[in-house]
């Protein structure tokens, strides 16, 4: 793993010890908040402006992305050191207008 690269929690934002692309398995959690870790909001398919809030096209639909789930696309998305992107971001603004 790069030091620019790391992962961090999409719950408690904190760093975890897993390498960007590494194998995760279904029941791995956060060690500090027990977030799942294999679920939408973790994978490199993830994007909340897409349909379906996943820009892998042949993914089944899954509701709960902070739920663990059997996609067979999952990529662990690791997240650059400089910061945040501007799809976070994006995400972050959007969520303060949902129902």
């Amino acid at each position: 793993m790069t030091p620019e690269t790391k992962i961090n929690c999409h719950s408690c934002n904190k760093s975890l010890d897993l390498e960007q692309n590494a194998k995760v398995l279904r029941s791995e959690e956060c060690p500090y908040c027990y977030a799942s870790v294999h679920c939408c909001k973790m994978c490199e398919f993830y994007d909340s402006t897409a349909y379906n809030e996943c820009r892998e096209p042949s993914a089944d639909r899954i509701v709960d992305k902070e739920k663990a789930n059997f996609c067979d696309y999952f990529i662990l998305k690791g997240h650059s050191g400089s910061g945040s992107n501007k799809d976070d971001l994006l995400s972050a603004a959007n969520s303060l207008f949902k129902d």
